[in-house]
């Protein structure tokens, strides 16, 4: 029987870009690695 590899993402942080969207960070300890991006909508320009 072979060994699967399940990925944990365990969040490794939060920052803002240049343009404002929220990123989100998060890694598994086999080293893969994932980031997440989010459009923030602006309330001023309405």
């Amino acid at each position: 029987m072979s060994k699967q590899h399940v990925h944990v993402r365990i969040n490794q942080g939060m920052s803002v870009s240049d343009e404002g969207e929220l990123i989100e960070q998060f890694g598994c300890r086999c080293g893969a690695a994932w980031t997440k991006t989010y459009q923030v909508e602006d309330p001023e320009k309405d």
